[in-house]
């Protein structure tokens, strides 16, 4: 009797043995249909993710770039396999051949893509400064950024245009002055006729641009200013424009765009313009589209003199006199 019991609860072993495995084998061939990866494609797909993550579904995103088999199982895996971490924002290299924990293990790490915004009027070791914070570069990296000038002079400073970009982390820094470099190209190409038109060379246009991206309170004054440059430039007098001042002093330990003192004005520098007729011999600053723009279009003007008062509002004089007497009522 003791036989047949133990013989009877071998079997219901067996049975329950075969019933965990073959679900267990199931389940998990389940899972591998719905989480496992889409093919054996193993080419590169880059996924961005935009700035401001809050609207990002990964798993939509996934799911229609066909990295994913299933979009609500991988969403329910990210879940609770990521950590808790969000993806952030930026460029990530996958591909079809990575399974659902491979790419939530790659969307919970450090994009291989980094968002980087650079502003207008930086100059360019500004903007190589930025750069290495953002993209963490060496000292000797920073270096070869301001070094860089694509084996012509013209593109030394002006030409990095400002704008956010999508940078590879792991990209050579010549590579990325190209991006820039290729970027303003792009931007400046539709104007080159239109200066051309007036016998402006591209390269007087950007000096002119850098020049009014430091000068101006904001886009709304920039014409103005193009106008008096022009005008200025027309009557063969000095510009006597304080931002070439603190170009020739700027520094990265004392500040890139300090404070001008009336001892600044004899500066031995080609870039002095309170010493040297005429524009100076580059950009000072990487000047956006609405500055270039100014140039190409400036505002009809008998003013010659300018000056901002503390609220950035712009005051224009035709005279000294004028403009003393907008010294001593705005400035004092």
């Amino acid at each position: 009797m003791g036989e047949q019991s133990s013989a009877h609860r071998m079997k219901h072993f067996i049975v329950f043995f075969l019933v965990f495995v073959v679900s267990l084998t199931g389940i998990s061939t389940l899972m591998w249909q719905v989480l496992g990866p889409v093919s054996n494609d193993a080419s590169e797909v880059i996924v961005v993710v935009p700035q401001g993550t809050s609207g990002y579904d990964a798993p939509q995103d996934l799911f229609s770039k066909h990295l994913i088999r299933n979009q609500h199982a991988f969403s329910w895996f990210m879940s609770v396999f990521g950590s808790g971490k969000t993806v952030a924002p930026g460029g990530y290299r996958l591909n079809r051949s990575m399974s659902a924990w491979a790419l939530v293990k790659k969307l919970t790490s450090p994009p291989q893509f980094v968002w980087v915004s650079v502003r207008e009027g930086l100059r360019k070791e500004q903007i190589g400064e930025h750069l290495g914070t953002m993209l963490g570069w060496t000292p000797v990296q920073e270096q070869e950024w301001n070094a860089y000038n694509n084996d012509s002079q013209e593109y030394h400073e002006g030409v990095y245009f400002p704008d956010t970009y999508l940078l590879p982390s792991d990209e050579p820094v010549r590579a990325v002055a190209k991006r820039f470099t290729d970027h303003f190209n792009e931007v400046l190409a539709p104007y080159i006729d239109a200066f051309t038109a007036k016998n402006i060379k591209w390269t007087t246009a950007i000096k002119i641009a850098s020049l009014i991206e430091r000068e101006s309170g904001g886009d709304s004054d920039k014409a103005l200013i193009a106008g008096i440059i022009w005008n200025r430039l027309d009557k063969d007098m000095r510009l006597e424009i304080d931002a070439t001042l603190q170009y020739i002093k700027g520094n990265s330990d004392d500040g890139w765009w300090g404070r001008v003192v009336p001892a600044d004005k004899y500066l031995e520098s080609p870039y002095n313009t309170y010493r040297n007729k005429g524009l100076p011999p580059g950009p000072i600053s990487n000047p956006g589209l609405a500055a270039i723009k100014a140039v190409l279009h400036p505002e009809e003007t008998d003013c010659i003199f300018y000056l901002h008062s503390s609220d950035r509002e712009i005051h224009c004089a035709k005279t000294y006199e004028e403009h003393l007497e907008n010294i001593r009522t705005f400035l004092n």
